[in-house]
C-alpha cells in the first residue's frame, strides 16, 4: 500500500497550497472497481486509525482508495488558524475530480460528513458519487454544535473582538483554535436548514454516548434526506470516534453494502 504521498496544489496566487494526497487505484473489475474516498474529521488526518483501516481494506480488495489532508492539517500545507471550511471543501473537490474517475463511496467522518454532504451536493450530476458512509456526521457543527449550543456568551465575545478562542480538547494535549474566519465561513455551508437529496443511498452510523455530535444531531440529517435511502444505525455504548475494533468492523461491513 502506499505510504508516501502525492501533493496537489489547489488554489491560486497566495492562496495556493499543496495537499497531500495517497490514492490506490483499483485492481480488480467488476463491483470492485469502485472506489472508496475518506474524509477526515476536523484536526484529523489521512493516517487516523480509521482511514488507515478502510486504506487497508480497499487494498485487500482492489478497491480503489484516494484520502487526503486537508490544509493546515496532517502533511499537507498550511496554516490551520488560516484555514476554514471553503477551502477544505475546495481541496475536497480537487481531490475528487482528480482521483476519483469511476463510481465511489464517499466515507465521512465528523466535520468528513458535513464535507461529504457538500462534495455530494456539488458533483451529483456526474453520476459518480454512489453512496454516504457518515460517521457521527458533523453538519453544519460551527453554527449548530458550537456557535449556538456549546459556547457561552463570554465565549462568544472573545472571539468576535479576539478572532480566535483556544478550546480544549478530549483527544488532544493541543487545544482547538476556534477561529472568527471559521464560525463565519461555516455560515455559507449549512445545509440543515432545507431539504437535501444525494441520489444515493445514505448510510449513518452514530454513537449514543457521543460527547461531541449528539445522535439528535445526526438524526436531524437523517430527516433533511426524505427523498433518499437513508439508513441510521445507532450504537448505544458508542463515543464520537467509533474506533474500536467492533465499530470498523461495522464501518467496513456498512462500505462492503454499498460496494
Amino acid at each position: 500500500m502506499q505510504e508516501e504521498p502525492q501533493f496537489l496544489t489547489v488554489g491560486n496566487g497566495a492562496r495556493a497550497r499543496e495537499i497531500a494526497y495517497l490514492h490506490e487505484p483499483a485492481r480488480a473489475r467488476g463491483p470492485a472497481e469502485a472506489g472508496v474516498m475518506w474524509l477526515s474529521g476536523f484536526k484529523s488526518d489521512m493516517a487516523g486509525s480509521k482511514a488507515v483501516a478502510v486504506a487497508e481494506w480497499a487494498a485487500e480488495r482492489g478497491v480503489s482508495c484516494t484520502r487526503h489532508d486537508y490544509s493546515g492539517h496532517g502533511r499537507s500545507a498550511g496554516d490551520f488558524e488560516d484555514a476554514c471550511l471553503s477551502d477544505w471543501l475546495e481541496e475536497t473537490l480537487a481531490v475528487f475530480d482528480a482521483c476519483c474517475k469511476g463510481p465511489t463511496i464517499i466515507i465521512g467522518s465528523s466535520m468528513g460528513g458535513w464535507l461529504a454532504m457538500l462534495l455530494t451536493l456539488a458533483r451529483r450530476e456526474t453520476g459518480l458519487i454512489k453512496g454516504l458512509v457518515l460517521i457521527a456526521p458533523a453538519a453544519d457543527f460551527t453554527e449548530e454544535l458550537m456557535w449556538k449550543h456549546r459556547f457561552s456568551d463570554d465565549i462568544r465575545q472573545t472571539i468576535m473582538e479576539t478572532g480566535r478562542f483556544e478550546q480544549p480538547s478530549a483527544y488532544s494535549e493541543d487545544p482547538y483554535v476556534i477561529t472568527r474566519k471559521l464560525i463565519e465561513d461555516g455560515r455559507k455551508h449549512l445545509i440543515l436548514d432545507r431539504q437535501l437529496k444525494t441520489g444515493c443511498p445514505v448510510a449513518i452510523l452514530q454513537g449514543v454516548q457521543d460527547p461531541d455530535v449528539p445522535w439528535q444531531h445526526a438524526q436531524r440529517l437523517a430527516e433533511a434526506l426524505p427523498l433518499d435511502d437513508v439508513s441510521l444505525t445507532l450504537i448505544p455504548d458508542g463515543d464520537h470516534r467509533l474506533s474500536r475494533p467492533q465499530d470498523i468492523e461495522l464501518l467496513l461491513k456498512t462500505v462492503e453494502g454499498l460496494i
